[in-house]
């Protein structure tokens, strides 16, 4: 057993290591493009300029109401995705003819790039927080509902047949069988819903928006101030691996209490 644990421990130090390593040659190209290789520092700023900037924005939180803005849209159009997707995902899930019409209907819908309706949000609920809290709820409902629909209609009907041969009723029936068999597939459904959540907020407030994070790197664009843009980016990237982490270890604890 602790032969098994060191060696678990042994992989992760090598996987975490490799992962440096990875972001030290990214650096480093960066480095060298920008100093050696000739490359415009207009279009490409230098990484330690872009540092400092981070530093910068970070010390002097300017970056507060930005991320206030877009973490506010993120939460609401999570929490409308989960409750409409979880609930319709169950619904469709106990019937078998439902299951037919609407899993192929929601995958197909899916495969769509639905920021391609961003215009059409903008026009109808303006360039406030409501069309990007409205796009990503959508684009993060799909998901949701598919693999909600997947998992509770995939529950082993063996345990079913025991719980009611037991005399389980149906409160009972969903929070002793069919919610902790499904839990696994409906997770995976959140976790990516979330993450094209976040995507699709701050993808669209990039595009047409008032304020957020992704209304500030293109204002920075705009006025040609590189570095400091490309320290919004990182900074985007480090908060968007943060929540990506929580979301995962979220998912682990409830999958194996």
């Amino acid at each position: 057993m602790s032969g098994t644990v060191r060696s678990s421990g042994t992989s992760a130090v090598r996987s975490r290591l490799v992962q440096l390593g990875f972001v030290a040659v990214m650096l480093t190209l960066w480095f060298l493009a920008t100093t050696e290789w000739g490359v415009n520092q207009l279009l490409l700023p230098n990484p330690i300029s872009v540092w400092y900037q981070l530093l910068d924005v970070v010390t002097s939180l300017e970056f507060i109401p930005d991320l206030i803005v877009t973490c506010t849209e993120l939460a609401a159009a999570f929490a409308i995705s989960v409750l409409f997707g979880v609930t319709l995902g169950y619904l469709i899930s106990r019937s078998s003819y439902l299951i037919k019409v609407f899993e192929p209907l929601f995958a197909g819908v899916y495969a769509v790039p639905i920021i391609l309706f961003l215009p059409l949000y903008v026009l109808i609920l303006g360039l406030g927080p409501a069309s990007k809290i409205a796009l990503g709820a959508t684009i993060s409902f799909f998901p949701i509902v598919i693999n909600t629909i997947a998992g509770f209609s995939t529950v082993d009907p063996t345990l079913t047949s025991a719980a009611r041969s037991m005399g389980a009723n149906g409160v009972q029936m969903f929070r002793y069988v069919l919610f902790p068999a499904a839990l696994p597939v409906v997770l995976a459904g959140l976790r990516i819903g979330f993450t094209v959540a976040l995507l699709s907020v701050i993808g669209s407030e990039t595009i047409a928006s008032l304020a957020g994070l992704g209304h500030r790197i293109v204002n920075l664009a705009e006025n040609m101030e590189m570095a400091r843009m490309f320290a919004y980016i990182v900074f985007v990237v480090v908060i968007v691996a943060f929540l990506n982490g929580v979301v995962s270890r979220l998912e682990a604890r409830w999958k194996w209490p």
